[in-house]
Order: C-alpha cells, then structure tokens, then sequence
C-alpha cells in the first residue's frame, strides 16, 4: 500500500512538472523564492496595524511570528527524521523531470507550503472580521507550492501534507493567540468582560 502512494505521488508529479514549459519557467523560478513576496509580507504587517491599532497589532504580529517559528522548527525537524530525497536528487526520477532549482535539503513535508499556509491562515482568522477580501491572501501559498511541483523539488503529498500541518497549527496558535487575549487585562475584551 504505501510503496503504491509511492509510486502515484511519483507519477503525478512527472505529470504536473512536466505540464511546464521554457516559456514559464521564469515567472516560477520567481514565485518560488520567498524573498519575492517580501511585499506581501509588509501588506501583511500594514493591513494588522490599521485594523487592531498598534498595542494590539504588536500583540498581533508576534503571535504570527511565533506561529510561523513553530512551524518552521516541526518542518525542520521532520525533515531530519523522515529523511526523504527530493526528487530533484533521485537520479533516475530526475532525468524524467524539468529540474529547475537544485536544494539538497530533504524534502518531507514542504517548508514552503508549511509555513505560507500557517502565514496565512493565521493571517486570514485575525482580520476576517473585518475584510473578506483577505480570503484573496491564499492566492500566495498555492502559488508558492505550485512552484515547488513546477521547478521540480517536491512530490505533491509533501505539498499536501506541509499545507495541512501548516493550517492545523496556525488553528491552534490562532486558540491559543485568543485565549491569551481574553486573560490579558490591557486588552479591550477582558476589560468589557468585567
């Protein structure tokens, strides 16, 4: 059973990379680095301030950070444990693929797909109350993992599994972010509360 989910997710990433052509290959190579989406980020940080102010939005902001840590460290870590090659690293799979970028880290689960979808989905339960346009901000992270499929460095489940981990722990750290909130007795919630 599991060498088959092997072979399916080896499959359909032959598939989906090589859908590429030469004509894309640069726009990818882009999105793939995240230093490209370093506008994004400062959106972020400005759309968090002018809706909860700056002693909330500081509050705000270091709970996503914490939240993308957290992230960063169990991606890291299971990496190291899993151990698994990229595809751009297994000789035979490679030569199939259109290897575009050549990381020798591991590749189980994907950091880029951890840690966006933790970003943004921390990002989107703080300020759905106020802008449902912040739905648009998961344009980033499938983007992002598409890119990682595209240049040839991640197999579909570690896309996959990195974007559950990354959502599930942005749910809980959002938990834990709103609980902290309600104890804290400078935050507005608490103060109507008592």
């Amino acid at each position: 059973m599991l060498e088959t989910l092997r072979q399916w997710d080896r499959d359909l990433l032959i598939f989906l990379n090589n859908l590429g052509t030469s004509t894309f290959d640069g726009f990818w190579v882009f999105v793939t680095k995240i230093e490209s989406w370093t506008p994004l980020f400062l959106f972020f940080a400005i759309i968090l301030f002018y809706y909860f102010g700056k002693r909330k939005g500081i509050k705000a902001f270091f709970w996503t950070l914490i939240t993308f840590a957290i992230t960063l460290f169990l991606t890291d870590g299971t990496k190291l444990w899993v151990e698994r090659l990229r595809p751009n690293n297994v000789t035979d799979l490679a030569e199939q693929l259109r290897v575009l970028q050549f990381p020798d880290t591991f590749s189980f689960f994907s950091g880029h797909a951890s840690t966006s979808f933790a970003i943004t989905t921390f990002m989107v339960l703080l300020l759905r109350p106020f802008t449902k346009w912040i739905y648009l901000a998961y344009l980033w992270p499938l983007l992002f993992c598409t890119s990682r499929i595209y240049v040839g460095v991640h197999y579909p489940f570690d896309i996959l599994v990195g974007a559950l981990v990354g959502t599930l722990l942005a749910v809980l750290s959002f938990r834990l972010y709103k609980f902290y909130i309600r104890k804290d007795p400078g935050s507005p919630q608490s103060q109507a509360s008592s």
